[in-house]
């Protein structure tokens, strides 16, 4: 983007480069021209003109003032472009995005707020059909693990409760101006549908979960008591041994526990 202002460091800017990495993202969100697509601070527009060619509406949030004015200019004969100066955080989706098909989500996401964000979007998942979304390595790692490794954790289960998780590929620092200091990796996330759980089932398994990685090392028995005063019975209620420690739980046994506390 021709003129563009300097990096602000307390945005998080990490701005890709490399236009093949860029290709395959794209390619990885499967657009056919119909959808709806939320691009989440698209900074310089590495990824928007590519995914404006293959989609019916596209809608851009951009918390930095400067680029958010580039990104009007620049697309301001482009009826098909919706852009949103502010923090998606701070916004309101469903009001956005609008009835009707579900969108798509592609995003390179700052570092320093993209758990966040992602857990916002995934608090409405019947809203998307799919996210593709840039995030450090590491969190990536979390979001795909699986049961009884390192990384497997509290992220690990909430969201593979309401989605498909699937670990894509990975970006060098070196795709970035300015470079960070680790590593990337494209995540692709498909919201369940329909959902399995109802909204009140995700809070109590939510209660469940936080309350089990709290003291992950701990035995469930004993991690789950600041939860239930009766830790031991809804364990043995939902068939699980009150000895096993919360990273050997699949998001299901989870689940089975939070009925169990609920009933």
């Amino acid at each position: 983007m021709r003129g563009a202002p300097p990096v602000r460091k307390r945005f998080g800017q990490h701005f890709l480069n490399q236009p093949a990495v860029a290709r395959r993202i794209v390619e990885l969100a499967g657009l056919d021209g119909s959808e709806t697509v939320l691009e989440i601070g698209p900074g310089r527009g590495a990824l928007t003109d590519l995914l404006l060619e293959r989609t019916a509406r596209l809608v851009l949030v951009e918390i930095d003032r400067d680029l958010a004015t580039l990104l009007r200019e620049r697309y301001r004969e482009e009826s098909r472009v919706t852009v949103v100066e502010g923090d998606v955080l701070e916004l309101e989706l469903t009001t956005l995005l609008g009835a009707g098909k579900p969108a798509k989500v592609v995003a390179n996401l700052p570092y320093n707020v993209s758990t966040p964000v992602l857990m916002q979007l995934l608090e409405t998942p019947s809203l998307f059909s799919r996210l593709v979304l840039m995030l450090q390595r590491e969190v990536v790692d979390r979001l795909a693990a699986e049961p009884s490794s390192k990384d497997y954790g509290a992220l690990s289960v909430m969201v593979q409760l309401v989605a498909d998780v699937r670990s894509a590929f990975r970006v060098s620092s070196g795709c970035f101006t300015p470079a960070p200091r680790v590593d990337s990796a494209v995540v692709v996330i498909e919201p369940h549908r329909p959902q399995r759980l109802s909204t009140e089932q995700l809070e109590t398994v939510r209660r469940v979960v936080r309350g089990s990685f709290t003291q992950r090392r701990k035995q469930l028995g004993n991690a789950l008591r600041p939860v239930t005063s009766s830790a031991r019975e809804v364990l043995l209620r939902a068939g699980i041994s009150p000895e096993r420690r919360p990273e050997t739980l699949t998001p299901a046994e989870f689940v089975r526990i939070a009925a169990a506390l609920a009933a």
